[in-house]
């Protein structure tokens, strides 16, 4: 099986998982975004998802995305399609990421969205999309604000211009059985819809927010039926 091929079985297989969980919500599939992580594979693989209208593209580093995005750049154009990054961002490498990345959807902390808006401005970049990350489960080894930091975070948005918060993002303990999945997911994706609802009624950042980006490979049907507005798939795609 060539990687196209590989890539466009597994596709059909991640759509119709979509499908399902957003009927068992009682949603419309096509409210849900499917963000392809590429992180592990190379432009093959990449034009596949191109030519089988895949439009969200997403990596977590910096170093080495830039050449796929560099390469693929007129490819990308042409499709209408737009590269999220969705790692840990240090502070130092907020121009270059805003240079290459149409959106950041893992604002951790308000100094990095401080910087972005500060190196977007220089750029003449307006109204960036952002996600603001939240570490719903408090685990030590992940990057993301503390739930009770959301609004402090939302209302200095409001001020910067030269970005747009759409909504927020998180991501769940592993688990190893579908039992531990349900068990550590649900409860986390559960907490951010509530944020999100909460952020909302209190006007936080002055006006609504509607993305939640929240399911991963192994658990994203959970996030949907969470209220998942994007699923960020990597594994199901490639292998």
């Amino acid at each position: 099986m060539t990687p196209a091929e590989r890539v466009s079985q597994n596709l059909a297989s991640v759509r119709a998982r979509i499908d399902a969980a957003a009927k068992r919500a009682g949603r419309d599939p096509g409210g849900i975004t499917l963000v392809a992580v590429t992180k592990s594979v190379g432009l093959d693989e990449i034009r596949a998802l191109l030519s089988l209208g895949v439009k969200d593209l997403a990596e977590n580093r910096l170093q080495p995305a830039q050449p796929k995005i560099e390469a693929l750049a007129a490819e990308t154009a042409a499709a209408g399609a737009q590269w999220h990054m969705i790692g840990h961002l240090q502070t130092n490498k907020a121009k270059q990421v805003l240079q290459k990345f149409t959106r950041v959807d893992a604002v951790d902390s308000i100094k990095l969205l401080e910087c972005l808006a500060q190196e977007a401005k220089k750029l003449g970049r307006s109204a960036v999309p952002i996600l603001a990350e939240v570490n719903v489960s408090g685990e030590a080894q992940k990057f993301g604000l503390a739930p009770g930091d959301l609004e402090a975070f939302a209302t200095r948005a409001k001020a910067l211009p030269e970005l747009d918060l759409r909504g927020l993002m998180t991501m769940a303990p592993y688990g190893d059985t579908p039992e531990d999945v349900e068990a550590r997911s649900r409860p986390v994706f559960r907490r951010l819809a509530e944020l999100l609802r909460q952020a909302n009624a209190a006007g936080w950042y002055g006006r609504p927010l509607h993305e939640l980006s929240m399911g991963m490979t192994n658990d994203f049907e959970i996030g949907i039926e969470e209220g998942a507005t994007t699923v960020r798939v990597g594994t199901g795609l490639f292998v």
